[in-house]
């Protein structure tokens, strides 16, 4: 299993809305590096649901349900996306600022390339950011 995070606005498309769906396509990236990221993903990988602009935070966790394909939201272009149900809310949301004030997260991935919507997560990042958060799972 891999881990990812994945990076939504929530007025455009929230925890709450992913939690109302159940199983919702991932779909509108359109950066190269996060678009592979999304290519590299496997069915029962991970990704913590984050809050961008507003909230700043993760606030939960999805699972990919269904591998890439094409991203029927693009007009053009060699864009993809994958399919994502959630699984639970994180008990304690984690903070962007929590997390770049931790020297332990100083190479993760949403520190170092904050604009990026799809970044890995490491198997150590995972669990130090469950155990900020209380999930256990």
């Amino acid at each position: 299993m891999a881990y990812w995070l994945v990076k939504s606005e929530p007025d455009a498309f929230s925890w709450e809305q992913q939690v109302k769906h159940g199983v919702e396509p991932w779909t509108g990236v359109r950066n190269y590096m996060a678009r592979n990221n999304l290519r590299a993903m496997r069915k029962r990988d991970r990704a913590f649901f984050y809050h961008s602009n507003i909230g700043k935070e993760i606030v939960g966790v999805v699972e990919v349900v269904r591998e890439a394909y094409p991203d029927p939201t693009a007009e053009s272009g060699d864009w993809s996306a994958v399919d994502m149900k959630a699984l639970r809310p994180m008990p304690k949301p984690v903070t962007l600022a929590a997390l770049k004030d931790d020297p332990r997260f100083a190479d993760f991935g949403l520190v170092r390339f904050s604009r990026l919507s799809v970044v890995p997560v490491s198997a150590e990042h995972w669990k130090l950011i469950c155990k900020l958060g209380g999930w256990k799972g």
